[in-house]
């Protein structure tokens, strides 16, 4: 069998992953080592870790061991997960480790990935299905985190570390001076803005694009199915309000309006410490880039600090 190479950094990995001709011949020697076919192999050029299509029914998802955390997420949270939401996720079919790689074989959804159809919605679309990305986050939410609630880092450790290193991240990133010049306003009081001793909720951090499938019935797109679950963790929910208000409302009042009220915020909810919760979230996200996420036009000259950042991102 092809052997799976040994990378030192997450970096080479990716290189590796995103080049078919060096990455699916040992895919598909794992899959032809389980009796799995591959009669038209898909590599799929976007995600974390290396994932490839073996037919329209099966998908292969291949975690190196630098990543391993992200396969016991995903493998903890889709067996969590079945059979308690109205909205589709993979299931599990098969599951090995070779080499020191863990993988999963799961089920293949039907649909088109939310990226390569989005920015091609109609606006009254785009509220319809941020309000049904609302109602799946709130679905999700709902279900007891059983055994998810022992993932590490729990919410008080992960706000602690993410506290600790926010100045050098977003230094690091590039975050403009006028923005770091009022960080430490926001870290300062973040262990006070956020909750810390509520009941945990299950939590993707990843409701983006990305991340869910889009499907057109009768001339209508809807949310058809919610993908990649390895960076699931317990906390806060507003947390994963941040990816689509960030990645896909664009400011807009009514899109905004729309995701909360799936989520089941009214207007009464939406006041100014509200705003305050998802911008000091925003800062200490796990993924957390302004400078690539914030997909509002000009927002760097049309906000001069956080708090007007913060009222740029989520008026109410």
């Amino acid at each position: 069998m092809t052997s799976l190479p040994d990378f030192a950094s997450y970096e080479d990995f990716a290189a590796w992953r995103a080049d078919p001709a060096r990455c699916l011949p040992a895919a598909l020697a794992i899959a032809r080592a389980h009796g799995l076919k591959a009669k038209d192999p898909h590599h799929f050029a976007t995600g974390t870790n290396l994932v490839v299509g073996l037919d329209d029914r099966l998908i292969l998802k291949i975690f190196p061991p630098l990543l391993r955390a992200q396969f016991l997420s995903e493998r903890a949270a889709l067996t969590r997960l079945r059979g308690r939401l109205h909205l589709p996720i993979p299931e599990i079919v098969v599951e090995g480790e070779r080499e020191g790689w863990p993988w999963l074989v799961i089920t293949r959804l039907p649909g088109r990935l939310g990226s390569e159809v989005w920015a091609g919605l109609g606006e009254a679309e785009k509220r319809r299905v941020l309000e049904e990305i609302g109602g799946a986050i709130a679905a999700v939410q709902r279900v007891p985190p059983g055994p998810l609630a022992a993932i590490e880092p729990g919410w008080h450790a992960f706000i602690a570390r993410q506290i600790e290193g926010a100045r050098d991240r977003h230094t690091r990133l590039g975050l403009p001076a006028k923005y770091l010049d009022g960080l430490d306003g926001y870290l300062e009081t973040a262990r006070r803005v956020i909750p810390l001793e509520a009941p945990p909720v299950i939590l993707t951090g990843e409701y983006i694009p990305e991340n869910f499938l889009l499907a057109e019935t009768d001339g209508r797109w809807g949310l058809a199915g919610l993908i990649d679950f390895g960076d699931v963790m317990t906390g806060w929910g507003e947390y994963d309000l941040l990816g689509p208000s960030t990645f896909m409302t664009d400011g807009n009042p009514g899109r905004l309006e729309a995701l909360f009220r799936g989520y089941g915020y009214g207007p009464e909810a939406l006041t100014p410490a509200f705003r305050r919760r998802l911008m000091t979230l925003s800062l200490l996200h796990g993924a957390s880039d302004l400078n690539r996420q914030i997909s509002i036009e000009g927002w760097q000259e049309k906000a001069q600090t956080l708090d007007e950042l913060a009222m740029l991102l989520w008026p109410m």
